[in-house]
């Protein structure tokens, strides 16, 4: 499998990157802070990779639940520059009593693909929590 991403920046500094038929920008400088910075796009995908298998392993573990929330938090190391943890806490509202959460947070953590490329970079914690 394999990924296409095209990102652009003009002279005005725009910045955006394109995914298929959505474009999404990203803030580079100061004045831009209502825009997420590549490093919390990075976290977003993360996070997004985290939902995704929840809802893929609901119909494959045979649970069903009302909604899925995740916290991120990255820690940055100065020099060099990088994330060097991530932190995460996932809720999961109404889940049915077929859930098994040691068994989703599991096979969250081993079948994820963006949580697997960072893990190889960085401490990853986290916690499943579920709520009522």
């Amino acid at each position: 499998m394999e990924y296409l991403v095209a990102g652009t920046i003009d002279t005005g500094r725009e910045a955006t990157f394109s995914v298929r038929e959505q474009s999404t920008a990203f803030g580079i400088l100061e004045q831009q802070q209502a825009l997420p910075n590549p490093a919390e796009l990075l976290l977003g995908a993360f996070a997004a990779c985290c939902l995704k298998n929840v809802q893929r392993f609901s119909g494959l573990l045979g649970f069903s639940y009302e909604s899925a929330r995740i916290e991120v938090t990255g820690i940055r190391q100065e020099k060099p520059t990088k994330i060097d943890a991530i932190r995460y806490v996932i809720y999961l509202q109404g889940a049915d009593s077929r859930l098994n959460p040691e068994l989703l947070h599991k096979n969250l953590r081993k079948f994820g693909t963006i949580y697997n490329t960072l893990k190889e970079t960085c401490d990853i914690s986290g916690e499943l929590k579920l709520t009522a």
